[in-house]
């Protein structure tokens, strides 16, 4: 049975590789010095396999990435160092284990010859969030086959999961691995970065220096969004697949050190891996709340969200119709209204199709539509699949009738939403949407999704909404 010996964090500022640097890399020389031990602990270890992941690499929207090329190379070209070149065979069978295993749980991939990979013209090679870790590493060992991922932009405990998923595969393997989470920390520590100051920057440091070393992974795991864009962080993601590839392991963290150099932080850490460790099976912990407030959810549901549920349940499992509509309010059967319904998934959104106006006898109607065409005719997401089923959250909104507004000032983004018109085109936003905050992003994103330019004279209306759950 495969291990995986410890993991490590390790910062990848190309400017401490002296070819790069050229003495400014003196400013950084904690780092360095940490990063130098770490490779110097991994050469001890002797791993078969390293495992890079990094946030520089082709993060491709939901998929992760995972490099199928025979040969991981690449070079210090960007950064006026193209003799500085690294190459290393990639281990294969071992990225096919762990394809397998995220496969069986859901999480979306590309490889370096996917469509998506193409259409996005990305490059495989090495980015410099690798390079830079393997190049200390390779002045230490050189006898390792590698690994290439970049995580996706999808929720924080499916990564986490993603990661579980790669340590199952090395539990199958007959590999000796060590994991890196290539990861510099917050990049808006002082005014001078070129992403500007934000107090959020030290705090986030301090809090996932924290949590890294007190082993408080579900602090990470629940950190605001807004809050890690805030701090300019980098390599969260990163962290958090590794941390998943340890899940339900005894573990031993050690901080070699912390610094903010050039406004941007630096942690190299160690964490050294035991024996499986029941109390520390996090994911399963996680998923185990998840399904309880799910079961919360839809014993206090309204009968507006139950229908919509139980007809997408119902289409799912066996392309059936809800028929029986006896127990539903005589209001749901006898009044027209536009119907949105929106599923959400993980805390993201999983689908939102609706109808501004009234196109069937009664809402009760226009729900069990919308809720078939949310779930399987959204173009943004891959119809619902009946293993998802359990996993999901229904909100219903019934939209009041619109009346036109002369202008953004009449608008109030938690009441109202807005409906912008030019011609034939015209484009809905619901009110009380997370992370639109004015008038004007409210605007915007409707006139975007109408394909409206912002320059057209196009007319604005705005309505209410009574929203169910």
């Amino acid at each position: 049975m495969g291990r995986i010996l410890s993991t490590y964090i390790f910062p990848h500022p190309p400017i401490i590789v002296p070819e790069v640097g050229r003495g400014s890399e003196k400013d950084a020389q904690q780092t360095i010095d940490s990063i130098k031990k770490a490779a110097q602990k991994i050469k001890s270890e002797n791993p078969d396999t390293i495992i890079v992941i990094t946030p520089h690499g082709p993060v491709i929207g939901d998929y992760v990435y995972l490099s199928r090329a025979q040969y991981l190379k690449g070079n210090f070209g960007k950064f006026q160092a193209p003799r500085v070149k690294l190459e290393f065979q990639n281990n294969l069978p071992l990225v096919d284990k762990i394809i397998e295993n995220i496969e069986i749980n859901n999480i979306s991939w590309q490889d370096q010859k996917g469509s998506v990979f193409k259409r996005l013209r990305r490059t495989d090679d090495l980015d410099h969030g690798a390079l830079v870790p393997l190049y200390f590493i390779s002045e230490e060992l050189k006898d390792f086959k590698l690994i290439h991922i970049a995580p996706a932009w999808i929720p924080f405990r499916n990564l986490y999961k993603f990661g579980h998923c790669i340590g199952n595969a090395i539990k199958e393997s007959n590999e000796r691995v060590v994991v890196i989470a290539s990861a510099d920390l917050s990049h808006r520590l002082n005014s001078e970065t070129a992403y500007g100051f934000s107090k959020d920057g030290k705090i986030f440091d301090e809090l996932l220096v924290n949590s890294v070393s007190t082993s408080d992974v579900k602090t990470l795991l629940e950190l605001d969004e807004d809050f890690c864009e805030s701090a300019g962080e980098c390599g969260l993601r990163s962290i958090l697949v590794m941390l998943g590839a340890i899940d339900g392991m005894s573990i031993k963290p050690e901080i070699y050190s912390y610094e903010g150099p050039y406004g941007i932080g630096y942690a190299v850490a160690r964490i050294s891996v035991g024996e499986e460790d029941k109390s520390r099976e996090i994911l399963k912990d996680l998923e185990q709340e998840e399904s309880e407030r799910i079961k919360s959810l839809r014993a206090n549901e309204s009968q507006y969200v139950s229908l919509a549920r139980n007809t997408l349940e119902a289409h799912v499992k066996d392309q059936e119709m809800v028929k029986d509509f006896d127990d539903l309010p005589e209001k749901m059967l006898h009044r027209k209204a536009g119907v949105f319904v929106s599923i959400k998934k993980d805390g993201q959104l999983r689908g939102c199709i609706g109808t501004i106006a009234p196109n069937r006898k009664n809402v009760a109607e226009e729900i069990m539509h919308n809720a078939i065409s949310c779930g399987t005719q959204d173009p943004r997401f891959l119809p619902v699949a009946m293993d998802e089923l359990d996993s999901l959250i229904y909100s219903v909104d019934v939209l009041g009738d619109p009346e036109p507004i002369d202008s953004m000032d009449e608008l109030d983004v938690k009441r109202y939403g807005v409906i912008v018109r030019e011609g034939f085109r015209s484009g809905l936003l619901l009110p009380d949407l997370e992370g639109i905050d004015t008038p004007r992003e409210q605007v915007s994103i409707a006139l975007r999704k109408a394909g409206i330019s912002p320059a057209a004279d196009y007319k604005l209306e705005r309505f209410e909404v009574v929203r169910y759950t």
